[in-house]
């Protein structure tokens, strides 16, 4: 089967890194509104404005837009992969002019984080990453270390389900194979789910048209980050939820709808907490 992949080596992992800089030529005013109306739906309006907002896992950069937007004093993103580091300054070279002091994007990975060498901030925000890390609690932990006592920490994690093992083993070939094999799965998944919209009763060109997930990504960027997101993990909610509790965080909110056998793919729970302030 070959070797694991290191956890700190872009190398061994999925290019998100060239999914964000393609999907960011596309991108619109309608795709940066519903991204920012995706985080007002996670954040009220005391829990970031004038607050230091960091991103783990920063990809495009749309989410450290979004906050500046609701008002966060500052917006920090990470990202392991170079090629999401420069398209994230790009697009707030573009996009957030004017807050350029307010902004910083760097490469590093969630196991470089440090409360010593980083600081703390009073919104941690990764939203879909920490499941691609190769070591899913570890990266919990460590990210949740950098949120200040009485900050916010918001995470959105692939759900467990019956299918996950499968799905595993499918993004570790995709995200290995040739381009022209990832094309021909991408449009066998894409015909497979788009039957099941049909079947359920809705439109399936309508459905690509009006995607607009609530991070302001689309269809076939979302179907491409999907089938290749290696490395791989998932987790029950309830055990996250009593892993967050054990690292002393309390619930604020969450979204969580639940998957049944996931066979056509899981979805990425959101959570919200609080860390406890300290005794």
């Amino acid at each position: 089967m070959g070797q694991e992949p290191s956890l700190t080596d872009v190398d061994s992992h999925f290019a998100f890194g060239r999914n964000w800089a393609s999907f960011v030529t596309e991108l619109d005013d309608a795709q940066v509104e519903r991204a920012v109306r995706g985080l007002a739906r996670l954040l009220s309006p005391e829990e970031i404005e004038g607050k230091t907002f960091l991103d783990i896992g920063c990809g495009s950069g749309l989410s450290m837009l979004a906050a500046l937007r609701l008002g966060a004093a500052t917006a920090t993103g990470v990202d392991i992969d170079p090629t999401s580091v420069d398209t994230a300054r790009r697009l707030l070279e573009q996009r957030a002019a004017s807050d350029v002091s307010k902004w910083s994007v760097s490469t590093a990975g969630v196991f470089d984080l440090t409360p010593a060498t980083h600081g703390t901030f009073d919104v941690v925000h990764s939203w879909g990453v920490l499941h691609h890390t190769g070591d899913m609690h570890r990266a919990i932990a460590t990210a949740g270390q950098l949120v200040a006592p009485g900050g916010i920490y918001v995470l959105a994690l692939y759900q467990r389900t019956p299918s996950c093992e499968m799905w595993k083993r499918e993004k570790r070939f995709y995200s290995a194979a040739h381009p022209a094999v990832q094309t021909a799965v991408r449009v066998t998944y894409k015909g497979a789910y788009l039957t099941k919209v049909l079947v359920t009763g809705n439109n399936p060109i309508a459905y690509v048209r009006d995607y607009g997930s609530e991070r302001g990504m689309d269809f076939h960027h979302d179907v491409h980050d999907w089938l290749g997101g290696y490395p791989y993990e998932s987790v029950d909610p309830a055990e996250l939820q009593a892993e967050l509790a054990r690292q002393g965080f309390e619930a604020v909110r969450s979204f969580v709808v639940p998957v049944r056998r996931g066979v056509l793919g899981t979805r990425c729970d959101e959570y919200v907490v609080r860390r406890k302030e300290a005794q």
